[in-house]
């Protein structure tokens, strides 16, 4: 089963997105910090991972670089509403796969997980 683990301080986001994805057959995680997110990577090994940006804590930016760590072949995408253009260079940078500007629409998240689960199965 493929695992997602979307990680955001947003309560109803992330209970939104677990319903979303369990609903189509994905098994989700979800984690509000930095630290509940490096042991369900740890633990689980999550196949796509969604990174908030604008966190307690850590900042996915940084919470990132500690994934690609652990394993650089990671799929990581950030969902953020910190949309410019040098943060969207800095994610590049650090090996983030797409940068997903929040408000989002459902079709638009599917479809970024449908296209790189294809190329993990």
């Amino acid at each position: 089963m493929i695992k997602l683990l979307f990680v955001d301080d947003e309560e109803g986001l992330c209970g939104y997105l677990k319903g979303l994805f369990n609903s189509r057959g994905y098994h989700v995680f979800i984690a509000s910090g930095s630290k509940e997110a490096l042991t369900i990577v740890k633990k689980e090994k999550p196949n796509l991972i969604f990174l908030d940006i604008r966190m307690l804590g850590m900042s996915g930016l940084e919470l990132l670089k500690e994934i690609k760590k652990l394993d650089d072949k990671a799929k990581v995408n950030m969902l953020t509403v910190q949309d410019d253009e040098k943060t969207r260079q800095e994610a590049k940078i650090l090996g983030a796969d797409e940068f997903i500007a929040k408000p989002f629409i459902s079709d638009f998240l599917e479809e970024i997980v449908r296209k790189q689960v294809s190329v993990l199965v």
